[in-house]
């Protein structure tokens, strides 16, 4: 009876596994996340690991947890135990990443890693193999409204995003237009490619709009300190939109601080009063401020933004996501 039990528990875990694999693929492959839209989520979808070997995550998980659906009823415990055991083994690897390596956590992924753990324990421990009698088909149905129950679990619409702004943000509002506050790593892959979309969506939007970057290089990434000094020096001769553009555009190895000079040579800046402000205490101070201002403000994802009031974080909203939002956008 007890082995039975653990056959049935092995089961459901890979059925829900199974399901939130389906559910991320969704969210993999569509303009918009459909289940989880929130910054952890859009931080794990965009990083490096979640695409091994060029696979998305998620394919990996759904042939997964189908063979171990299939082999619930199947007479072959070796090979059932065995990937039973890899499945575990890796789940909990996929935890330990994205606490200590990616730094957000996704909610769909802390359903089928725990489910995968939780079928592997069951496995090992003895799982007995199930019989396809009527009892085992009407377990699929219902089986199927525990997946749907999570999916509302997750499911966050972007539109329900925090509008909270923090006292500096909302300090930066202007009437009459959009304020846009971004707060910036040149360096960082997901703020290229939120800037793009950004740069898609404004160049669609008849309303007047003010951007107004906030600097906050990762200790993670080599050059972002310099290129962070670089966007100051240059904003500082009214140049800051332009090196904005070329540092996004330029390859993240050549943002040392001789390659910004160079951008900022490009751009016509005067060198000397350059180099002047870029070895400045202001300068430091300034990019200072703007970390401990977003560290107040609790911010996360990474990157965030402000449109208005609205808060985006992470990479993953689209052009017209972002365009919507301008257009709604309102000072104070």
């Amino acid at each position: 009876m007890g082995k039975r039990f653990l056959g049935v528990v092995a089961l459901v875990a890979a059925v829900i596994g199974l399901g939130a694999s389906i559910a991320s693929l969704v969210d993999y492959f569509g303009a918009e996340p459909t289940f989880c839209a929130e910054s952890g989520c859009a931080t794990v979808r965009a990083s490096a690991w979640a695409h091994p070997l060029g696979i998305p995550m998620p394919v990996i998980g759904i042939v997964y947890f189908t063979l171990m659906i299939v082999l619930a009823f199947a007479a072959r415990p070796r090979v059932r135990m065995l990937l039973g055991a890899l499945g575990g083994a890796a789940a909990i690897g996929l935890i330990v990443l994205q606490g200590a390596v990616i730094g957000s956590w996704c909610k769909l992924c802390m359903v089928a890693d725990p489910a995968a753990i939780v079928s592997a324990i069951a496995v090992l421990a003895g799982a007995a193999t199930l019989r396809l009698t009527w009892r085992a088909s009407a377990l699929l149905p219902a089986l199927a409204l525990v997946v749907l129950s999570l999916g509302l679990w997750t499911h966050a619409e972007l539109s329900d995003l925090p509008r909270n702004a923090p006292p500096s943000v909302m300090a930066e509002q202007r009437p009459g237009m959009v304020t846009i506050v971004e707060y910036v790593d040149f360096e960082c892959p997901f703020c290229r490619a939120l800037d793009k979309k950004l740069s898609e969506a404004l160049a669609k939007t008849k309303r007047k709009v003010r951007i107004v970057r906030r600097m906050v290089p990762l200790p993670s990434h080599a050059h972002a300190v310099p290129a962070a000094m670089a966007w100051c020096a240059a904003d500082a001769q009214g140049k800051g939109e332009a090196m904005a553009k070329a540092l996004f555009a330029a390859a993240p190895e050549t943002l040392t601080p001789a390659g910004c000079e160079a951008l900022a040579v490009a751009l016509g800046c005067d060198v000397m009063k350059y180099r002047e402000t870029f070895a400045s205490a202001e300068l430091r101070a300034r990019i200072e401020g703007d970390i401990a201002d977003a560290r107040a403000a609790g911010l996360e994802g990474f990157p965030p933004i402000f449109i208005g009031t609205q808060r985006f974080e992470g990479s993953d909203h689209s052009a017209a996501t972002l365009l919507a939002a301008i257009e709604r956008g309102e000072g104070r």
